[in-house]
């Protein structure tokens, strides 16, 4: 296929005038997932970078042959091409205007592990977990393991030259890659497997290193986390001229991964973590030199800002740390647990710090990582809440100046008005850090923060560069930091990376503007702007300071969401881990909120088909809420689209019949088995499904044949402590027997229970469906009812999760009273009350083995662990289930999203209800959770009071 040279060409191309439009001559070239929607160029406008470059196509190749016809089609109409993994890239490196290729999505098989050789046969788009869990049955595992292991993909960190924690011990990707299948930037198909390739390529990069041996020698490979530039240290004669390893960390700019072998390494059977507590950060990174004597795996650094970050986390569950504002996370291995003890004693007794922990608990040490995991996250706000923003994100120096370069960058910060977050690794000498540019519509500076941004950036590089480090420790230079490799290296330097480039991509085909001829890193910025409609919304955004765009902008693209739910507990996201699509992520959706309220892009208002595809799958979980470490909470920006999108306007019909249920739940309370009956017929059971727009295999709850309140006898007056049993729309008509055997529970422990009147509903159902106007008059009538409780003190005890989660949360964004606080401050779990009250001795539950399903917004809005401390407490057998039930309320039971409810309920709950066998309780607090048992376990869960109920003595 011959080449079209030239700015003649690319024009061409742009405007579409005598030749086939790019997307029909890939589709003849045989790329068969091609998409270039709007809805595909909002979800890959971004990664988890400050930039935003809307890609003219999404490509997802099914195999390495169709990466190699793109990047043909795109080399002969002069089209960019930009390879994505997890699109996890903090630098900008995954982003650009022609074809966006995602490897995630298809290729994604382990070929092959080899114990002998300690080897893995992988295609690109494997996840880094992926291949660890198909390495451990032989003993081994992949060595470099950056934050994002759990989602980001091995083609990925074979772009950036990743790390991570365990760098230390394992070194950095290239070290642990022994071939790759690629295509050049020329089209080449290479398969290297060490030394150069014969032919003309390879001669002229021997050429070009023989010319260049003092340079390569001198400027680069000086020190471990030195990766920005290109490694071209690896084409030196005495490092067997590897042009693998050379092409690692050259961020899709010199040839695209179709394949790779790395190498393995075995597994150790002890870890141990020593935490050490310093005075401050930089007296920390003092510490970390004499500490590498030990040969520790990792030596982590996290500052207590960090920490409290997690504090500010609704529900978050923060291990025990030493005393101290800064720690040093000490891991250590081997194959002699006495011995790996022994080793963590040493530490502890020569570190110097101020406080110690050694911990060998498997549990409590990967709560102290996953707060180290999350640190991108969290560290993307500051500790008054102003959103912090990468760019200056990974610096690194020898880490014998660390403690030195820390108290120099503080000041920096300082002297710009600036405020930053650092962690990092510190055994490397590399920091991370989150800081506060004031970006955004709201920016007091005329410029909105990009000077101030400049300014910072430019000094940060001069003084790395004084302290012979390198602005780039693991996550590769991008679009932030190609234009400061000029602070780094001679100009004699860059000319050669321009050399390579002309080699391998001579067209420039392959992610142009990074490394060489860079883009401006103030170029292209991606942060919360003016909205291009304005709206009065419907929700407070309290947090965010009543705006929209700076909340759906929390998302900094970590991609957590896209993570496989390996943790106990996680929820986010349900619905990407049952159909693996972007769009169906926290992140993707968050994207596609963004470029709806910025100007100029392809997604142009509440209406839009693209948002509303992209939040279809939504299960209004508020997974994320908890989840997210930036604190998204899609499930509200969900309602407030619906919200918008349907004021004063037709809605679907599920909007008017499970939308509005409690409602229609107080009619059928005056026949309860009529209608039953009529829904349980064949023909009224259809009608009724249709009409309300349910799926026709969903089978329809009963009525109880009495309400609770209508059983209800007040109890007398007497000098017990009040507790108000608020019993919610769907315990009352469906479960009484909850609100039963509760009432009894709260009477053995001692309180005189009062019943809230029936018209107090939380408003659920109006909310998730985003009717915010009725369910803010809902809510107002019932913050009034419900007010002389608080107002006395007396707790109110909620039933069912998702509406104790209303009180508990959207309370304060719908209602603007006082007294919303004052009810959201009283009201409790049912296992929160129990485990407050003095004297309280739970039932004996010991032999009893409980699978117990939290619903999403009790772990999302109230944490579940003291339900966990009360079960676990009482003796039971507990097996907590992660995932959702996929169910969520009306989500599960409409028309369009039954097969999906299945998967998501096929991940993690039906699997566990299976394996626990017929002799086990399955709790389930949540309506929605216990019906979706019915349906598809053929067993329903019992709510926690129920359980504690039949246990009661006598």
């Amino acid at each position: 296929m011959a080449s079209l040279q030239g700015p003649a060409a690319r024009s061409r191309v742009v405007g579409g005038s005598g030749v086939l439009p790019l997307i029909e001559a890939l589709r003849r070239a045989g790329v068969a997932d091609v998409d270039e929607s709007g809805l595909a160029r909002a979800l890959y406008s971004s990664d988890a970078s400050l930039y935003r470059v809307l890609p003219r196509a999404v490509v997802r190749p099914r195999h390495a042959d169709e990466v190699v016809a793109t990047l043909a089609v795109c080399r002969e109409l002069g089209v960019p091409v930009t390879a994505r993994g997890a699109g996890t890239s903090i630098a900008g490196n995954a982003v650009g205007p022609g074809v966006v290729f995602d490897t995630s999505r298809h290729l994604t098989r382990v070929h092959s592990v080899d114990p002998e050789t300690r080897t893995a046969v992988v295609d690109p788009g494997v996840v880094q977990s992926s291949l660890q869990a198909a390495a451990r049955p032989y003993g081994l595992r992949f060595g470099p393991d950056p934050s994002t292991h759990n989602r980001c993909t091995i083609g990925g960190m074979i772009g950036n030259n990743a790390c991570g924690s365990r760098a230390l011990g394992y070194g950095r990707t290239s070290d642990n890659v022994v071939g790759l299948d690629v295509v050049t930037g020329g089209g080449e198909r290479l398969v290297l497997t060490g030394g150069l390739p014969a032919g003309a390529l390879g001669d002229r990069l021997r050429d070009l290193t023989d010319a260049s041996l003092e340079l390569l020698r001198t400027e680069l490979g000086r020190f471990g986390r030195q990766v920005s530039g290109y490694g071209l240290e690896h084409l030196l004669p005495e490092r067997g001229r590897d042009l693998a390893r050379a092409l690692v960390g050259s961020e899709g700019t010199l040839a695209l991964t179709l394949g790779a072998t790395v190498r393995l390494v075995p597994e150790p059977t002890a870890r141990a973590l020593v935490v050490l507590g310093y005075p401050s950060m930089p007296e920390a990174a003092d510490a970390t030199p004499a500490l590498l004597r030990h040969t520790p795996t990792a030596i982590e650094g996290l500052d207590s800002r960090i920490v409290q970050r997690l504090h500010d986390v609704p529900a978050a569950v923060v291990p025990d740390l030493p005393r101290g504002e800064g720690w040093l996370i000490v891991e250590i291995t081997g194959d002699d647990p006495a011995e790996v003890a022994a080793r963590g004693a040493r530490i502890a007794a020569d570190a110097g710090a101020v406080d110690t922990m050694v911990v060998t608990d498997a549990a409590h040490a990967a709560a102290i990582w996953r707060i180290r995991e999350d640190g991108a996250g969290l560290a993307a706000r500051t500790h008054d809440g102003r959103p912090a923003h990468a760019g200056w994100e990974d610096a690194a120096v020898p880490v014998g100046q660390l403690g030195s370069y820390l108290r120099r960058f503080e000041a920096l910060l300082v002297d710009h008005g600036l405020q930053g977050l650092p962690y990092g690794h510190f055994g490397d000498g590399c920091v991370h850090v989150r800081i506060d540019f004031p970006f955004g519509p709201d920016s007091p500076e005329p410029d909105r923060g990009r000077g101030r941004y400049r300014a910072f950036i430019g000094d940060a590089a001069a003084l790395v560069a004084e302290y012979g480090g390198s602005v780039s420790g693991e996550h590769g230079d991008g679009r932030a930091r190609s234009e400061l490799l000029p602070v780094m290296y001679s100009p004699a330097v860059l000319d050669l990376f321009g050399r390579v480039k002309g080699v391998l991509d001579p067209d420039d085909v392959l992610n142009p503007g990074v490394l060489v001829r860079p883009v401006p890193f103030d170029a292209d910025l991606r942060v919360a702007a003016a909205p291009a409609h304005r709206t009065r919304l419907a929700l407070a955004y309290r947090h965010d300071g009543g705006d929209l765009s700076a909340a759906v902008h929390r998302c900094t693209g970590v991609g957590k969401c896209r993570a496989d739910l390996t943790d106990a507990g996680a929820v986010m996201c349900p619905s990407f881990q049952a159909t693996r699509e972007e769009k169906d992520s926290t992140r993707g959706r968050a994207r596609v909120l963004q470029e709806m309220l910025a100007p100029g892009g392809p997604v142009h208002d509440w209406r839009s088909p693209e948002v509303h595809e992209a939040l279809d799958l939504c299960l209004s979980c508020k997974g994320c809420a908890r989840d997210c470490p930036t604190g998204v909470d899609m499930s509200t920006y969900k309602a407030e689209v619906l919200h918008q999108s349907y004021r004063r306007r037709l809605r679907p019909r599920a909007h008017y019949a499970l939308g509005r249920l409690p409602r229609w739940a107080d009619v059928a309370a005056r026949a309860p088995r009529l209608v039953n009956r009529v829904l349980g017929s064949r023909a009224g059971g259809a009608l009724a499904r249709w009409g309300a727009g349910v799926d026709q295999r969903r089978d329809l709850p009963a009525f109880a044949p009495r309400t609770f309140r209508a059983g209800w006898t007040p109890v007398p007056m007497d000098d017990r402590p009040v507790v108000a049993l608020w019993v919610d729309s769907f315990t009352d008509h469906f479960a009484p027997q909850v609100a039963d055997a509760a009432a009894r529970v709260l009477h053995a422990a001692g309180y005189r229970v009062e019943v809230p009147p029936a018209d107090t509903c939380c408003g659920l159902t109006w909310i998730t469906t985003g009717q915010l106007d009725a369910a803010r008059r809902i809510l107002t009538h019932t913050v009034a009812r419900l007010a002389p409780w608080a107002d006395a003190g007396v707790p109110i005890v909620g039933l069912e999760p998702s509406c104790t989660a209303v009180l508990r949360g959207e309370v304060v964004e719908l209602v603007d009273d006082p007294a919303a606080g004052r009810v959201q401050a009283a009201t409790r779990t049912l296992a929160e009350l129990l485990t407050a009250t003095p004297g309280w001795t739970a039932p004996d539950l010991t032999g009893t083995e409980v699978v117990a399903q939290p619903h999403c917004h009790h772990h999302a809005t109230m944490g579940w662990t003291t339900d966990e401390r009360l079960l676990r407490g009482a003796g039971a057998a507990l097996t907590r289930v992660g995932g959702c039930c996929g169910l969520a309320g009306n989500w599960g039971v409409e028309r369009g999203h039954h097969d999906v409810s299945v998967q998501i309920a096929e991940h993690d709950l039906l699997p566990a209800v299976r394996a626990a066998g017929a002799g086990a309780v399955v709790l389930a607090d949540g309506f929605s959770c216990r019906t979706q048992l019915d349906h598809l376990a053929d067993g329903g869960g019992r709510h926690l009071a129920e359980l504690l109920a039949e246990r009661l003595p006598g």
